[in-house]
């Protein structure tokens, strides 16, 4: 094996290790909002700063490879995707800290039927999901999953789109709701962004494996 392999070979542990912490942030931010369990609210806050920690390990790692290795062709390919995708892991987990905050900041438990009329957690379950599928295309090289992840991102959108309506129409009949419900808002447009996140991350899987450049491209052309 090269020395070149090796450090390909490491450089791919070290992002999986990254998606696994992401994907435990976003978890355990869940299950934070329907325990109202504000010590593991806490416990994501203070996990982020090991999110970040390791964007920035594994930025230098390409940087390295790429002056000193100057790989070539698909290998330059997965450094470059590396470098993007790790960007979206670590806004991924600051949309989990940021919704960790919100249930700190919460003045009680969210009410069930806010929850259910909102469809929040099926949109959390949704985000923790298109996560689950990039990493699966990711280690198995899958441009299909890949693929497949534009349409999870499309069914997140939808519920942030009737997200607005479902709240105003919450609140004609349980008004004392207000702030509670502006903070499910909230979270719930921070977990849209994680499907637009994952969405990159797929693309980025498509570059390296396929060379396709698919950004800015119509969805019936991917």
């Amino acid at each position: 094996m090269t020395q070149l392999e090796i450090e390909l070979q490491y450089l791919k542990s070290e992002i999986i290790n990254m998606w696994n912490l992401v994907h435990s942030q976003l978890v355990k931010s869940m299950s934070a909002m329907i325990n109202f369990d504000k010590d593991l609210a806490r416990e994501v806050v203070s996990v982020e700063k090991r999110v970040n920690g390791l964007e920035l390990k594994i930025d230098r790692d390409c940087e390295n490879i790429i002056a000193l290795l100057t790989p070539v062709a698909i290998d330059l390919r997965f450094v470059l995707a590396i470098l993007k995708i790790v960007s979206n892991l670590e806004r991924i987990g600051d949309i989990a800290e940021g919704n960790a905050r919100y249930i700190i900041d919460a003045g009680q438990p969210f009410s069930e039927k806010l929850l259910d009329t909102t469809q929040t957690i099926v949109m959390f379950d949704k985000s923790i999901s298109i996560l689950e599928s990039t990493l699966k295309a990711f280690e198995t090289e899958d441009t299909k999953l890949s693929r497949s992840v534009f349409q999870e991102d499309e069914a997140i959108d939808t519920i942030n789109t009737n997200a607005t309506r479902a709240t105003v129409d919450y609140l004609k009949h349980s008004p004392e709701d207000t702030y509670q419900a502006l903070y499910n808002l909230s979270i719930i447009r921070k977990l849209e962004r994680i499907g637009d996140q994952s969405k990159n991350i797929a693309e980025e899987i498509i570059f390296f494996i396929e060379a396709k450049v698919l950004k800015h491209i119509h969805k019936q052309q991917i």
